[in-house]
């Protein structure tokens, strides 16, 4: 018989209940339970940083938390960055700044700079290129991250 239990999550604002089994990762549970495929999967070991989801607000590994220590939070993943069919400004800044190519790190990059932005309106682009160098890509050179990040960050003080 397999340790399952019945756990409680809220991904992009949207209840869910799903029977998971105790060694499941919160990685698995979003893309193979609940559909949420943009959350990739590179080492699952923690290193690449493909896997960042934000758990209540903070960047998480995806691939080396356990579903069931999901249970009760707030899961926010990549799809719940853009508004239907409207990109958020930080998905936009990465394709005009060139923060991508073969795409593979971008969820995990974005959720990160989402969640650093909140943190820190302010930041320099040196404070930048540290919270980003968190993560691994393997194509970019991190230039068009770190300037499409920055350019989220003027933008949004603009507004405030």
């Amino acid at each position: 018989m397999k340790d399952q239990h019945l756990i409680s999550l809220t991904v992009n604002g949207e209840p869910h209940e799903v029977l998971a089994e105790s060694r499941r990762t919160l990685a698995d549970v979003l893309r193979h339970d609940l559909g949420y495929t943009g959350t990739h999967l590179g080492c699952e070991h923690g290193i690449c940083g493909a896997c960042t989801v934000l758990v209540d607000g903070v960047p998480a590994r995806s691939c080396l938390m356990f579903g069931v220590q999901a249970d009760g939070a707030e899961i926010g993943t990549v799809e719940g960055l853009a508004d239907g069919d409207r990109l958020s400004d930080l998905q936009e800044a990465f394709s005009r700044r060139h923060g991508l190519q073969c795409g593979f790190c971008t969820p995990g990059f974005l959720m990160l700079a989402e969640a650093f932005l909140a943190e820190n309106p302010d930041a320099t682009r040196e404070e930048i290129r540290e919270a980003v160098s968190a993560n691994l890509c393997r194509c970019t050179g991190y230039q068009g991250i770190v300037e499409a990040v920055a350019d989220v960050a003027e933008s949004r003080r603009e507004r405030a």
